[in-house]
Protein backbone atom coordinates (compact mmCIF):
# COMPACT_ATOMS: atom_id res chain seq x y z
CA UNK A 1 0.00 0.00 0.00
CA UNK A 2 1.20 3.28 -0.59
CA UNK A 3 0.92 6.62 0.47
CA UNK A 4 1.46 10.55 0.04
CA UNK A 5 4.83 11.17 1.27
CA UNK A 6 3.86 14.05 3.83
CA UNK A 7 2.20 11.69 5.96
CA UNK A 8 3.55 10.87 9.65
CA UNK A 9 1.70 7.79 11.30
CA UNK A 10 2.50 8.91 15.02
CA UNK A 11 -0.26 10.13 17.02
CA UNK A 12 -2.95 9.81 14.50
CA UNK A 13 -6.91 8.38 14.32
CA UNK A 14 -7.35 6.26 11.18
CA UNK A 15 -10.37 4.81 9.56
CA UNK A 16 -9.53 1.18 8.99
CA UNK A 17 -9.57 -0.26 5.45
CA UNK A 18 -13.26 -1.63 5.07
CA UNK A 19 -14.15 -4.09 2.08
CA UNK A 20 -17.48 -1.68 0.68
CA UNK A 21 -17.31 0.65 3.20
CA UNK A 22 -14.24 2.69 2.48
CA UNK A 23 -14.90 4.20 -0.67
CA UNK A 24 -14.74 7.94 -1.12
CA UNK A 25 -18.02 9.37 0.23
CA UNK A 26 -17.26 7.59 3.90
CA UNK A 27 -13.21 8.24 3.08
CA UNK A 28 -14.40 12.26 3.00
CA UNK A 29 -17.12 12.22 5.79
CA UNK A 30 -14.30 10.58 8.06
CA UNK A 31 -11.99 13.55 7.36
CA UNK A 32 -14.87 16.03 8.08
CA UNK A 33 -15.17 14.73 11.27
CA UNK A 34 -11.65 14.33 12.23
CA UNK A 35 -10.03 11.60 10.98
CA UNK A 36 -6.11 12.46 10.33
CA UNK A 37 -6.13 9.07 7.91
CA UNK A 38 -7.91 7.35 5.95
CA UNK A 39 -7.54 4.09 4.19
CA UNK A 40 -9.38 2.80 1.03
CA UNK A 41 -11.05 -0.66 0.72
CA UNK A 42 -8.91 -3.92 -0.38
CA UNK A 43 -8.25 -3.66 -3.84
CA UNK A 44 -6.37 -6.45 -5.76
CA UNK A 45 -3.37 -5.60 -7.28
CA UNK A 46 -4.59 -6.80 -10.79
CA UNK A 47 -7.90 -4.89 -10.67
CA UNK A 48 -5.63 -1.98 -10.67
CA UNK A 49 -3.43 -3.19 -13.43
CA UNK A 50 -6.91 -3.22 -15.76
CA UNK A 51 -7.95 -0.04 -15.44
CA UNK A 52 -7.47 3.06 -17.37
CA UNK A 53 -6.84 6.37 -15.22
CA UNK A 54 -9.41 9.15 -16.22
CA UNK A 55 -9.60 12.74 -15.52
CA UNK A 56 -13.31 13.62 -14.25
CA UNK A 57 -13.68 16.48 -14.62
CA UNK A 58 -17.04 17.09 -13.75
CA UNK A 59 -16.90 15.22 -10.50
CA UNK A 60 -13.31 17.01 -9.72
CA UNK A 61 -12.15 13.36 -9.13
CA UNK A 62 -9.58 11.42 -10.83
CA UNK A 63 -10.96 8.06 -11.62
CA UNK A 64 -9.47 4.64 -12.31
CA UNK A 65 -11.97 2.38 -14.50
CA UNK A 66 -11.99 -1.35 -15.24
CA UNK A 67 -12.90 -2.40 -18.58
CA UNK A 68 -16.42 -2.74 -18.14
CA UNK A 69 -16.65 0.77 -17.14
CA UNK A 70 -16.87 -0.24 -13.33
CA UNK A 71 -15.05 2.59 -11.31
CA UNK A 72 -12.55 0.58 -9.36
CA UNK A 73 -11.22 3.62 -7.08
CA UNK A 74 -11.79 7.39 -7.35
CA UNK A 75 -9.98 10.11 -5.51
CA UNK A 76 -10.06 13.68 -5.16
CA UNK A 77 -8.36 16.94 -4.10
CA UNK A 78 -9.78 16.69 -0.49
CA UNK A 79 -8.27 13.69 0.36
CA UNK A 80 -4.71 14.30 -1.80
CA UNK A 81 -2.64 14.19 1.65
CA UNK A 82 -4.56 11.65 4.12
CA UNK A 83 -5.74 8.53 1.85
CA UNK A 84 -3.73 5.53 2.25
CA UNK A 85 -4.43 3.57 -0.74
CA UNK A 86 -4.51 -0.65 0.30
CA UNK A 87 -3.32 -3.36 -1.80
CA UNK A 88 -4.67 -6.65 -0.61
CA UNK A 89 -2.29 -9.84 0.06
CA UNK A 90 -5.72 -11.77 0.25
CA UNK A 91 -6.54 -11.12 4.18
CA UNK A 92 -4.28 -12.87 6.58
CA UNK A 93 -3.32 -15.59 3.81
CA UNK A 94 0.84 -14.45 3.91
CA UNK A 95 0.80 -14.81 7.54
CA UNK A 96 2.18 -18.50 7.47
CA UNK A 97 4.85 -17.56 4.49
CA UNK A 98 7.16 -14.67 5.90
CA UNK A 99 9.68 -15.09 3.57
CA UNK A 100 7.24 -13.82 0.76
CA UNK A 101 5.70 -11.05 3.08
CA UNK A 102 9.77 -9.74 3.45
CA UNK A 103 10.05 -10.07 -0.57
CA UNK A 104 7.00 -8.39 -1.72
CA UNK A 105 7.86 -5.48 0.75
CA UNK A 106 11.41 -5.10 0.09
CA UNK A 107 10.46 -5.03 -3.69
CA UNK A 108 7.88 -2.26 -2.92
CA UNK A 109 9.90 -0.32 -0.70
CA UNK A 110 12.78 -0.58 -2.92
CA UNK A 111 10.46 0.23 -5.96
CA UNK A 112 8.45 3.54 -5.50
CA UNK A 113 8.90 6.66 -3.95
CA UNK A 114 5.63 6.67 -1.65
CA UNK A 115 6.39 5.32 2.25
CA UNK A 116 4.70 1.53 1.95
CA UNK A 117 3.27 0.19 5.28
CA UNK A 118 1.21 -3.23 5.75
CA UNK A 119 -1.13 -4.50 8.09
CA UNK A 120 -1.44 -7.90 9.69
CA UNK A 121 -3.04 -10.01 12.27
CA UNK A 122 -0.87 -11.48 15.41
CA UNK A 123 0.04 -14.98 15.22
CA UNK A 124 -0.31 -17.90 17.64
CA UNK A 125 2.49 -17.11 20.03
CA UNK A 126 3.67 -13.45 21.38
CA UNK A 127 7.37 -14.49 20.29
CA UNK A 128 6.44 -15.32 16.27
CA UNK A 129 4.37 -12.48 16.05
CA UNK A 130 7.42 -10.12 17.41
CA UNK A 131 9.62 -12.00 15.23
CA UNK A 132 7.78 -11.72 12.21
CA UNK A 133 6.88 -7.70 12.93
CA UNK A 134 10.88 -7.29 13.26
CA UNK A 135 11.34 -9.01 9.84
CA UNK A 136 8.98 -6.46 8.39
CA UNK A 137 10.55 -3.74 9.88
CA UNK A 138 13.88 -4.57 8.19
CA UNK A 139 12.30 -3.88 4.96
CA UNK A 140 11.86 -0.32 5.47
CA UNK A 141 8.00 0.23 5.86
CA UNK A 142 7.19 3.60 7.13
CA UNK A 143 4.21 1.57 9.86
CA UNK A 144 3.10 -1.50 10.53
CA UNK A 145 -0.71 -1.99 11.68
CA UNK A 146 -1.63 -4.63 13.56
CA UNK A 147 -5.15 -5.73 14.23
CA UNK A 148 -4.63 -7.71 17.48
CA UNK A 149 -6.76 -10.93 16.80
CA UNK A 150 -5.20 -13.84 15.25
CA UNK A 151 -6.70 -14.80 11.52
CA UNK A 152 -9.45 -17.38 12.98
CA UNK A 153 -10.83 -14.85 15.61
CA UNK A 154 -13.56 -12.71 14.64
CA UNK A 155 -15.29 -9.26 15.97
CA UNK A 156 -16.77 -10.69 19.02
CA UNK A 157 -13.49 -12.28 20.55
CA UNK A 158 -11.40 -9.67 23.09
CA UNK A 159 -8.99 -7.76 21.21
CA UNK A 160 -5.04 -9.06 22.21
CA UNK A 161 -3.58 -5.93 23.69
CA UNK A 162 -1.11 -7.34 25.25
CA UNK A 163 0.29 -9.02 21.54
CA UNK A 164 0.23 -5.27 20.59
CA UNK A 165 2.28 -3.68 23.47
CA UNK A 166 4.66 -6.25 22.79
CA UNK A 167 5.33 -5.72 19.30
CA UNK A 168 5.13 -1.84 20.25
CA UNK A 169 8.20 -2.34 23.07
CA UNK A 170 10.32 -4.53 20.34
CA UNK A 171 10.10 -2.14 17.25
CA UNK A 172 10.37 1.41 17.08
CA UNK A 173 8.58 1.91 13.52
CA UNK A 174 5.28 3.47 14.44
CA UNK A 175 2.39 0.37 15.21
CA UNK A 176 -0.89 1.15 14.64
CA UNK A 177 -3.25 -0.42 16.91
CA UNK A 178 -6.57 -1.95 15.30
CA UNK A 179 -9.02 -4.66 16.95
CA UNK A 180 -10.58 -2.23 19.72
CA UNK A 181 -14.48 -1.46 18.39
CA UNK A 182 -15.40 -4.27 20.50
CA UNK A 183 -13.86 -3.83 23.86
CA UNK A 184 -12.69 -0.25 23.81
CA UNK A 185 -14.50 2.19 21.42
CA UNK A 186 -17.50 3.73 22.16
CA UNK A 187 -16.53 6.98 22.29
CA UNK A 188 -13.97 9.37 21.37
CA UNK A 189 -12.24 9.39 24.70
CA UNK A 190 -11.90 5.76 24.33
CA UNK A 191 -9.29 6.15 21.56
CA UNK A 192 -6.82 7.17 23.46
CA UNK A 193 -7.96 4.58 26.28
CA UNK A 194 -6.97 1.82 23.31
CA UNK A 195 -3.61 3.39 22.49
CA UNK A 196 -2.44 3.62 26.30
CA UNK A 197 -3.68 0.29 26.48
CA UNK A 198 -1.19 -1.10 23.85
CA UNK A 199 1.02 1.77 23.54
CA UNK A 200 0.86 1.87 20.16
CA UNK A 201 1.96 5.11 18.19
CA UNK A 202 -1.64 5.60 16.27
CA UNK A 203 -5.23 3.92 16.65
CA UNK A 204 -7.02 2.48 13.43
CA UNK A 205 -10.82 2.26 13.80
CA UNK A 206 -12.85 0.01 11.36
CA UNK A 207 -16.39 -1.27 12.70
CA UNK A 208 -17.03 1.80 15.16
CA UNK A 209 -16.43 4.01 12.24
CA UNK A 210 -18.79 2.39 9.98
CA UNK A 211 -21.48 2.57 12.12
CA UNK A 212 -20.69 6.33 13.26
CA UNK A 213 -17.43 8.20 11.59
CA UNK A 214 -18.47 11.08 14.09
CA UNK A 215 -16.62 8.96 16.98
CA UNK A 216 -13.56 10.87 14.90
CA UNK A 217 -14.92 13.88 16.70
CA UNK A 218 -13.21 15.33 20.20
CA UNK A 219 -16.88 17.45 20.65
CA UNK A 220 -18.93 13.71 20.61
CA UNK A 221 -21.13 11.78 17.80
CA UNK A 222 -23.21 13.65 15.89
CA UNK A 223 -26.88 12.82 15.25
CA UNK A 224 -26.77 9.81 13.45
CA UNK A 225 -29.93 11.41 10.88
CA UNK A 226 -27.58 14.14 10.32
CA UNK A 227 -23.99 11.78 10.12
CA UNK A 228 -26.64 9.51 7.19
CA UNK A 229 -27.62 12.97 5.39
CA UNK A 230 -24.16 14.18 5.10
CA UNK A 231 -23.00 11.12 3.72
CA UNK A 232 -25.79 10.70 1.21
CA UNK A 233 -24.72 14.37 0.28
CA UNK A 234 -20.83 13.09 -0.36
CA UNK A 235 -22.26 9.51 -2.09
CA UNK A 236 -24.75 11.67 -4.57
CA UNK A 237 -21.73 14.65 -4.97
CA UNK A 238 -19.22 12.34 -6.21
CA UNK A 239 -21.70 9.65 -7.83
CA UNK A 240 -21.25 7.10 -5.50
CA UNK A 241 -23.14 3.58 -6.97
CA UNK A 242 -25.98 3.01 -4.79
CA UNK A 243 -25.85 -0.66 -4.12
CA UNK A 244 -22.71 0.80 -2.04
CA UNK A 245 -24.49 3.79 -0.47
CA UNK A 246 -27.22 1.07 0.78
CA UNK A 247 -24.92 -1.16 2.31
CA UNK A 248 -23.36 2.00 4.11
CA UNK A 249 -26.46 3.36 5.11
CA UNK A 250 -27.39 -0.33 6.31
CA UNK A 251 -24.35 -0.61 8.78
CA UNK A 252 -25.06 3.07 10.03
CA UNK A 253 -29.04 2.31 10.89
CA UNK A 254 -27.99 -1.23 12.09
CA UNK A 255 -31.00 -1.96 14.79
CA UNK A 256 -32.88 1.07 13.15
CA UNK A 257 -33.66 -1.10 9.78
CA UNK A 258 -36.87 -1.76 10.63
CA UNK A 259 -38.08 1.48 10.83
CA UNK A 260 -40.31 2.78 8.75
CA UNK A 261 -37.18 4.61 7.35
CA UNK A 262 -35.11 1.52 7.41
CA UNK A 263 -37.59 -0.11 5.67
CA UNK A 264 -37.88 2.66 2.64
CA UNK A 265 -34.03 1.92 3.05
CA UNK A 266 -34.01 -1.42 2.33
CA UNK A 267 -36.69 -1.42 -0.83
CA UNK A 268 -34.61 1.68 -2.30
CA UNK A 269 -33.02 0.63 -5.94
CA UNK A 270 -31.36 3.83 -7.41
CA UNK A 271 -29.76 6.74 -5.43
CA UNK A 272 -32.83 8.77 -6.08
CA UNK A 273 -34.96 6.50 -3.83
CA UNK A 274 -32.67 6.46 -1.30
CA UNK A 275 -32.39 10.04 -1.24
CA UNK A 276 -36.38 10.34 -1.47
CA UNK A 277 -36.06 7.82 1.99
CA UNK A 278 -34.03 10.80 3.79
CA UNK A 279 -36.16 13.52 2.70
CA UNK A 280 -33.13 14.63 0.45
CA UNK A 281 -35.11 14.71 -3.24
CA UNK A 282 -34.42 18.04 -3.57
CA UNK A 283 -30.67 18.25 -2.95
CA UNK A 284 -30.18 15.22 -5.40
CA UNK A 285 -32.26 17.43 -8.59
CA UNK A 286 -30.22 20.42 -7.73
CA UNK A 287 -27.02 18.17 -7.50
CA UNK A 288 -27.42 16.42 -10.24
CA UNK A 289 -28.58 19.35 -12.25
CA UNK A 290 -25.51 21.35 -11.46
CA UNK A 291 -23.65 17.94 -12.81
CA UNK A 292 -25.62 17.93 -16.24
CA UNK A 293 -24.92 21.51 -16.42
CA UNK A 294 -20.95 21.02 -15.85
CA UNK A 295 -21.04 18.50 -18.56
CA UNK A 296 -22.53 19.95 -21.13
CA UNK A 297 -20.26 22.87 -21.02
CA UNK A 298 -17.02 20.44 -20.89
CA UNK A 299 -18.24 18.88 -23.83
CA UNK A 300 -18.75 21.79 -25.57
CA UNK A 301 -15.22 23.21 -24.42
CA UNK A 302 -13.42 20.08 -25.49
CA UNK A 303 -15.58 20.15 -29.01
CA UNK A 304 -14.23 23.36 -29.68
CA UNK A 305 -10.86 22.58 -28.22
CA UNK A 306 -11.23 19.85 -31.40
CA UNK A 307 -12.05 21.75 -33.80
CA UNK A 308 -9.21 24.28 -33.41
CA UNK A 309 -6.75 21.38 -33.42
CA UNK A 310 -7.96 19.26 -36.50
CA UNK A 311 -6.94 18.59 -39.68
CA UNK A 312 -8.08 21.62 -42.14
CA UNK A 313 -8.21 19.18 -44.95
CA UNK A 314 -10.41 16.53 -43.04
CA UNK A 315 -14.29 17.16 -44.94
CA UNK A 316 -16.36 16.88 -42.36
CA UNK A 317 -20.45 16.86 -41.86
CA UNK A 318 -22.42 16.55 -38.62
CA UNK A 319 -24.51 12.88 -39.59
CA UNK A 320 -24.94 9.52 -37.35
CA UNK A 321 -25.51 6.26 -38.53
CA UNK A 322 -29.21 5.18 -37.97
CA UNK A 323 -29.54 1.45 -38.96
CA UNK A 324 -33.13 1.90 -39.27
CA UNK A 325 -32.85 3.58 -42.21
CA UNK A 326 -30.79 0.61 -43.78
CA UNK A 327 -32.12 -2.89 -44.93
CA UNK A 328 -30.63 -5.75 -42.78
CA UNK A 329 -27.12 -6.79 -43.17
CA UNK A 330 -26.48 -3.55 -45.04
CA UNK A 331 -24.30 -0.55 -44.28
CA UNK A 332 -22.26 2.42 -45.35
CA UNK A 333 -19.04 0.82 -44.56
CA UNK A 334 -20.09 -2.07 -47.35
CA UNK A 335 -21.39 0.35 -49.36
CA UNK A 336 -18.14 2.78 -49.17
CA UNK A 337 -15.57 -1.05 -49.60
CA UNK A 338 -17.61 -1.50 -52.69
CA UNK A 339 -17.11 1.20 -54.44
CA UNK A 340 -13.34 1.75 -53.61
CA UNK A 341 -12.90 -1.82 -55.09
CA UNK A 342 -14.33 -0.88 -58.01
CA UNK A 343 -12.59 2.35 -58.64
CA UNK A 344 -9.47 0.05 -57.85
CA UNK A 345 -8.60 2.57 -54.45
CA UNK A 346 -7.44 0.66 -51.81
CA UNK A 347 -9.37 0.01 -49.42
CA UNK A 348 -10.85 2.28 -46.15
CA UNK A 349 -8.73 3.13 -43.37
CA UNK A 350 -10.28 3.52 -40.23
CA UNK A 351 -8.79 5.75 -37.15
CA UNK A 352 -10.81 6.03 -34.12
CA UNK A 353 -9.91 7.77 -31.13
CA UNK A 354 -12.29 7.60 -27.39
CA UNK A 355 -12.93 10.98 -25.36
CA UNK A 356 -11.94 10.24 -22.17
CA UNK A 357 -14.36 13.32 -20.31
CA UNK A 358 -17.57 11.07 -21.93
CA UNK A 359 -15.76 7.77 -23.45
CA UNK A 360 -17.69 8.38 -26.77
CA UNK A 361 -16.01 7.90 -30.04
CA UNK A 362 -14.89 9.82 -33.37
CA UNK A 363 -13.62 7.89 -36.19
CA UNK A 364 -11.80 9.17 -39.44
CA UNK A 365 -11.82 6.82 -42.70
CA UNK A 366 -9.40 8.15 -45.35
CA UNK A 367 -10.12 7.34 -49.04
CA UNK A 368 -8.02 7.76 -52.25
CA UNK A 369 -5.76 9.95 -49.61
CA UNK A 370 -8.91 12.22 -48.26
CA UNK A 371 -9.92 11.98 -44.99
CA UNK A 372 -13.66 12.01 -44.11
CA UNK A 373 -15.31 12.59 -40.35
CA UNK A 374 -18.48 13.11 -38.80
CA UNK A 375 -18.66 15.90 -36.28
CA UNK A 376 -20.93 13.95 -33.90
CA UNK A 377 -19.58 11.93 -31.19
CA UNK A 378 -21.30 8.50 -31.06
CA UNK A 379 -21.00 5.64 -28.13
CA UNK A 380 -19.41 3.34 -30.05
CA UNK A 381 -16.51 2.49 -32.50
CA UNK A 382 -18.81 1.13 -35.09
CA UNK A 383 -20.96 3.58 -35.15
CA UNK A 384 -18.51 6.06 -35.55
CA UNK A 385 -17.36 4.25 -38.17
CA UNK A 386 -20.11 4.25 -40.41
CA UNK A 387 -20.85 7.85 -40.02
CA UNK A 388 -17.39 8.57 -40.92
CA UNK A 389 -18.05 6.26 -44.14
CA UNK A 390 -21.26 8.35 -44.38
CA UNK A 391 -19.64 11.60 -44.79
CA UNK A 392 -17.38 9.91 -47.40
CA UNK A 393 -19.92 8.60 -49.33
CA UNK A 394 -22.08 11.82 -49.44
CA UNK A 395 -19.31 13.87 -50.22
CA UNK A 396 -18.62 11.62 -53.58
CA UNK A 397 -22.52 11.73 -54.42
CA UNK A 398 -22.04 7.74 -54.16
CA UNK A 399 -25.43 5.77 -53.14
CA UNK A 400 -25.11 4.64 -49.35
CA UNK A 401 -27.52 1.91 -49.00
CA UNK A 402 -30.73 3.78 -47.31
CA UNK A 403 -34.17 2.45 -47.88
CA UNK A 404 -35.17 5.47 -49.56
CA UNK A 405 -32.70 5.27 -52.24
CA UNK A 406 -34.81 2.39 -53.89
CA UNK A 407 -32.90 -0.76 -55.40
CA UNK A 408 -30.08 -1.62 -53.73
CA UNK A 409 -27.72 -3.03 -55.79
CA UNK A 410 -25.66 -5.06 -53.03
CA UNK A 411 -29.01 -6.66 -52.36
CA UNK A 412 -29.27 -7.81 -55.30
CA UNK A 413 -26.06 -8.56 -55.74
CA UNK A 414 -26.85 -11.07 -52.52
CA UNK A 415 -29.57 -12.64 -54.21
CA UNK A 416 -27.18 -13.58 -57.22
CA UNK A 417 -25.20 -15.71 -55.03
CA UNK A 418 -28.09 -17.01 -53.24
CA UNK A 419 -29.55 -18.27 -56.62
CA UNK A 420 -25.93 -19.65 -57.43
CA UNK A 421 -25.89 -21.40 -54.36
CA UNK A 422 -29.17 -23.09 -55.35
CA UNK A 423 -28.39 -23.97 -58.63
CA UNK A 424 -25.10 -25.82 -57.19
CA UNK A 425 -27.67 -27.74 -55.13
CA UNK A 426 -26.89 -26.01 -51.58
CA UNK A 427 -29.32 -26.10 -49.21
CA UNK A 428 -31.86 -23.77 -47.79
CA UNK A 429 -30.79 -23.86 -44.48
CA UNK A 430 -27.20 -22.36 -45.96
CA UNK A 431 -28.23 -19.53 -48.54
CA UNK A 432 -27.91 -17.03 -45.89
CA UNK A 433 -24.77 -17.91 -44.80
CA UNK A 434 -22.34 -16.43 -47.12
CA UNK A 435 -23.96 -13.47 -47.27
CA UNK A 436 -24.04 -13.62 -43.56
CA UNK A 437 -20.32 -14.20 -43.13
CA UNK A 438 -19.22 -11.92 -45.81
CA UNK A 439 -21.25 -9.27 -43.66
CA UNK A 440 -19.53 -10.23 -40.01
CA UNK A 441 -16.12 -10.09 -42.08
CA UNK A 442 -16.54 -6.64 -42.86
CA UNK A 443 -18.01 -5.28 -39.90
CA UNK A 444 -16.08 -7.22 -37.48
CA UNK A 445 -15.01 -4.47 -34.81
CA UNK A 446 -14.02 -3.75 -31.96
CA UNK A 447 -14.24 -0.63 -28.80
CA UNK A 448 -10.96 -2.55 -27.47
CA UNK A 449 -8.00 -0.98 -28.00
CA UNK A 450 -9.02 2.39 -29.25
CA UNK A 451 -6.63 5.05 -28.46
CA UNK A 452 -7.85 8.05 -25.86
CA UNK A 453 -7.73 11.41 -26.95
CA UNK A 454 -4.60 13.35 -24.75
CA UNK A 455 -5.65 15.49 -22.52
Amino acid sequence: MTVNTALCFRGKKILAPMVRVGTLPMRLLALDYGADIVYCEELIDIKMLQCKRVINEVLGTVDFVAPNERVVFRTCERERHCVVFQMGGMGAALLSDPDKIESILTTLVKGICKPVTCKIRILPSVEDTVNLVKRIEKTGVAAIAVHGRKKEERPQHPVHCDVIKAISEAVSVPVIANGGSHDFIKEYMDIETFQKATAASSVMIARAAMWNPSIFRKEGFVPLKDVMQNYIKYAVRYDNHYTNTKYCLCQMLREQLETTQGKKLHAAQSTPEICEAFEMADFYEKTTAIFGAKKTSSETETQDEDDQQEDPDVIKMAVRFDKREYPPQITPKMYLLEWCRKEKHPQPVYETVQRPLDRLFCSVVTVAEQKYKSTLWDKSKKLAEQAAAIVCLRTLGVPEGRLCEGENHLINKRKREDQEHLNNGDHGEDLAEPSHKKANFIEETSDRNVPKMPR
